[in-house]
């Protein structure tokens, strides 16, 4: 469930998201200015306008962007979804059905390519096609994969690269999102040398690699997983994690552990 949505459920858009989040009444690329969410919407409504969504077999949901004439460009809507983690926003995507809007899932965004199609008006034009993962699938793939130990420094860069805006397309040696979630991980998980960047206390015990068990939590987002800034993901112990997702004051312990990033992560401004 990601803020409150459940998979599967129908809800109304004018009620229960713009009375909640605010946000443009119209289109398929909602970003409340209040709230660190961005919203889209799919639908066969957007064939018509030349937006052609599908999902592919490896899981892969490929979501046209904003822009009904002429060339699609990088800056709004589109820009939004391009800088969701970096902005340590969640992305949440939903179906208009004739019920409702449906949500589908909270979607990390990996990279875009850009592909000829019909505009609006019939005319071809560069479209913007964004490739997004379920961010429950990204957590899963991380999860099973090995900690991986190398010098901090060298972790570092590799958080920071993983961080950073995906270029478009599949260009070679380009690192898909599991593995840049995977560099973000590692990268905390070596930061916080074995204890709880919340409560300070010692991991509670060894992963079966030998490291401590500490489990990344991303400080500007509801649920977890997905590539993310260094500056937004803390190392916790289970117990300060659940705090933060069921305890009665998760909400101000999440705050107060945001609070204190700046002086467990000196390498980027806060």
């Amino acid at each position: 469930m990601s803020w409150g949505f459940e998979k599967g459920r129908l809800y109304n858009r004018r009620r229960d998201i713009h009375a909640r989040f605010g946000g443009q009444m119209q289109g398929g690329i909602i970003t409340p200015q209040r709230f660190r969410v961005v919203i889209i919407v799919t639908g066969e409504v957007g064939l018509g306008h030349g937006y052609a969504d599908r999902e592919r077999p490896d899981g892969v949901f490929e979501y046209f962007g904003e822009g009904q004439v002429g060339d699609m460009t990088m800056q709004r809507g589109n820009a939004a979804i391009a800088g969701h983690s970096s902005e340590g926003k969640s992305l949440l995507l939903f179906r208009d059905t004739r019920d409702g809007l449906q949500f589908v899932d909270e979607m990390v965004f990996e990279t875009y390519h850009i592909e000829r199609a019909l505009d609006r008006k019939g005319a071809q034009r560069n479209a913007i096609v964004f490739e997004l993962r379920p961010i429950s699938a990204i957590a899963e793939q991380v999860d099973a994969q090995p900690v991986e130990a190398a010098p901090l420094d060298e972790l570092l860069r590799r958080a920071m690269a993983a961080a950073g805006a995906p270029p478009p397309g599949r260009v070679a040696g380009f690192r898909n999102v599991y593995q840049r979630s995977a560099d973000v991980r590692n990268y905390v998980l070596a930061r916080a040398a074995g204890h709880c960047e919340g409560c300070k206390a010692p991991a509670p015990f060894p992963r079966k690699d030998g490291t401590p068990y500490l489990e990344p939590h991303h400080l500007r987002r509801v649920s977890d997983g997905g590539p993310d800034h260094p500056q937004f993901v803390i190392a916790l112990c289970p117990n300060c994690h659940r705090r933060v997702h069921a305890g009665q004051d998760g909400e101000d312990y999440n705050s107060t552990l945001g609070s204190g990033m700046a002086d467990i992560e000196p390498n980027v401004s806060v």
